[in-house]
């Protein structure tokens, strides 16, 4: 008797190997076929499911980046914890970022796809910096959305450029503390 059909386990390893495949390939350099192979899945039902490939990719990435602001919402009130949190995050998912990194070297400075939905979920993390700088508990000196700017690429840089975080400021585990604590300091000064 042939196994019975379980389409949500199958789109679950289909989104488990785009996601890799992705994070290693960008888009451009993504295969399909490695995709379905690695998920174990038929090639037809990975389009049946999501589309093309640029549209696997992007729910790829929003459901990635759904997941960080689930599990690691913005903190203005709490920036040192908020910024550990983030880093702790990225250092445990380095996927995230690399997806969000090819995607920007896909897309440009063009429109890509579901940009209206992203630029929503970022209005509700920049409005916590703008409630946080109306109660004046931060900085108002900066505008809240080149704040929260600021802050993403602060943290997230060390997991981008692995080897510039290596070359410029070691790779020990004290290295990487001495890091993380000097990311905080300036989070602080910036938002203080």
């Amino acid at each position: 008797m042939p196994a019975a059909r379980d389409p949500e386990a199958t789109k679950a390893r289909i989104f488990a190997a785009a996601t890799a495949e992705f994070a290693a390939h960008g888009i451009a350099g993504a295969r399909v076929d490695r995709i379905a192979r690695e998920a174990r899945a038929n090639k037809q039902l990975l389009y049946a499911y999501f589309g093309n490939k640029a549209e696997l990719f992007s729910q790829v990435l929003e459901s990635c980046l759904t997941r960080l602001a689930a599990e690691v919402p913005v903190d203005a009130e709490d920036i040192d914890g908020w910024v550990e949190r983030l880093m702790d995050y990225h250092a445990a998912h380095p996927e995230l970022i690399r997806l969000i990194y090819w995607e920007g070297l896909e897309y440009g400075t063009e429109r890509f796809p579901h940009e209206e939905e992203r630029k929503r979920h970022y209005d509700r993390k920049v409005a916590v910096f703008a409630e946080a700088q109306e109660k004046g508990l931060i900085s108002s000196r900066i505008p809240p959305a080149d704040l929260l700017f600021i802050m993403i690429s602060m943290v997230s840089w060390s997991t981008v450029q692995p080897q510039m975080r290596r070359v410029l400021t070691g790779d020990t585990d004290e290295d990487r503390a001495r890091l993380r604590a000097s990311v905080q300091e300036a989070a602080r000064r910036i938002v203080g």
